[in-house]
């Protein structure tokens, strides 16, 4: 068993009842963030994006497939890799059950990359999801929203992310974000939101559950323990079983 303090049910009890102060707190305090979030200024998109889809090409007002709002996962696969990242495949593992619930409310969810679209759709075949997954290959629109990076542009120090000058690893391409947008009648479209590092975060349930596990993540890195949804080792028991 871990070295941790075993006390009384009063005791415990107490501490419980302090805890869920705190935790009635950070609620109403991620409620105040997320009507902050809705109040944001938005931004209307100039730039004729276009993307390689397995229903060929299409325009960012496109990828909405008919609903008025879009959210995009930025997910680091870039040309020529293995494999995609394994948090971005962590987070992915998560999306496809939301999809139902998401096209009922008005919100489509798509991936885009900038590997290309025969690439993308082998590591998804791997994977086994079906949430829409397409190609930015060859067009701006990783650059232009932060998560792609070119090596002339680190060198100038012109290359930022999450919203800071600077790239505190200097060899990296490619980071996770996550982005929002909404689509007029008229097919104007506005971006409303982009998130990047732990921003995300939330859309993770496997790290929400495990925050209330008994030994909460476990890491002695940010998702050190995760692996690919293939690749983890078979697990060992960690008890016998009696008998």
């Amino acid at each position: 068993m871990p070295d941790h303090r075993v006390v009384s049910r009063t005791e415990w009890m107490r501490a419980r009842r302090a805890l869920l102060a705190r935790e009635k707190a950070a609620t109403h305090m991620r409620d105040a963030v997320n009507a902050e979030r809705l109040a944001l200024p938005w931004m209307r998109v100039e730039a004729d994006y276009r993307f390689d889809t397995e229903a060929g090409e299409r325009r960012l007002a496109e990828l909405f497939d008919g609903r008025s709002q879009l959210i995009v996962y930025h997910f680091m696969l870039g040309t020529g890799w293995a494999a995609g990242c394994p948090g971005c495949s962590f987070l992915a593992d998560h999306l496809d059950g939301a999809l139902v619930h998401l096209n009922h409310h008005d919100v489509t969810l798509v991936a885009v990359s900038r590997a290309p679209l025969p690439e993308i759709e082998c590591y998804k075949a791997r994977m086994g999801w079906r949430f829409p997954w397409v190609s930015s290959h060859g067009t701006p629109f990783n650059r232009d929203f932060g998560v792609s990076f070119d090596a002339a542009d680190i060198v100038a120090g012109i290359a930022g992310y999450n919203y800071a000058e600077g790239l505190a690893e200097k060899e990296v391409s490619e980071l996770p974000g996550l982005s929002a947008f909404y689509r007029d009648p008229d097919g104007s479209v506005f971006h409303t939101y982009s998130s990047y590092a732990r921003g995300p975060e939330e859309l993770i349930g496997t790290l929400m559950i495990l925050d209330r596990a008994p030994l909460g993540r476990n890491e002695s890195g940010t998702m050190d323990f995760v692996r690919r949804h293939d690749e983890y080792e078979p697990q060992a028991k960690a008890f016998a079983v009696a008998g």
